[in-house]
């Protein structure tokens, strides 16, 4: 997720702008579902203009959700059911072998294997404040794993120092 400028409220009008930029900064996008008249299809036309692969995930002929996906796929969009799928294309374009990463465990996940270092406990702490800030954030400035900047967060949230706003926005008490 991309985060606004303070103050920026989204608008629809800047889509299509912002994902020009995801798609020319991108090797390639993936459209996981789109219905028939989707921004993400807006997106898959505006990666095709820069010469940008398009993966799309294909769903049900009777989901109206998946009309966008199959019909890329019928144009020529790459399948993907997997991740080999789009590491299978993208390896021959950057010259180089690719190695997928582990998924980052879901909130239903064990977090018991994940016991961040103080120093690293402390950098995401001192990013925290009264003003809330987004977790996508934190992740970044505090340059430390998604996983790790949950668990934090659980335990500030668990000690009753932490309150979570709307919008993955969280904050100091």
């Amino acid at each position: 997720m991309i985060s606004s400028a303070f103050g920026w409220e989204p608008r629809a009008r800047d889509f299509p702008r912002r994902n020009r930029l995801i798609s020319g900064l991108a090797l390639g996008v993936v459209i996981v579902e789109a219905a028939k008249r989707s921004g993400s299809l807006i997106t898959a036309r505006l990666a095709l203009e820069q010469g940008r692969e398009v993966f799309a995930v294909p769903g049900s002929p009777l989901d109206p959700r998946a009309e966008g996906t199959n019909s890329l796929i019928k144009q020529g969009a790459t399948p993907v059911t997997e991740t080999a799928d789009i590491v299978a294309v993208l390896e021959p374009i950057m010259g180089m072998a690719l190695t997928a990463r582990e998924p980052e465990p879901t909130d239903g996940d064990r977090v018991h294997d994940v016991d961040p270092a103080a120093d690293e406990r402390a950098r995401i702490v001192a990013l925290l404040s009264p003003a809330p800030v987004l977790v996508d954030d934190l992740v970044r400035l505090a340059k430390s794993s998604p996983r790790v900047v949950r668990l934090v967060l659980l335990e500030l949230e668990l000690a009753g120092r932490l309150e979570r706003h709307g919008g993955g926005l969280v904050s100091l008490v």
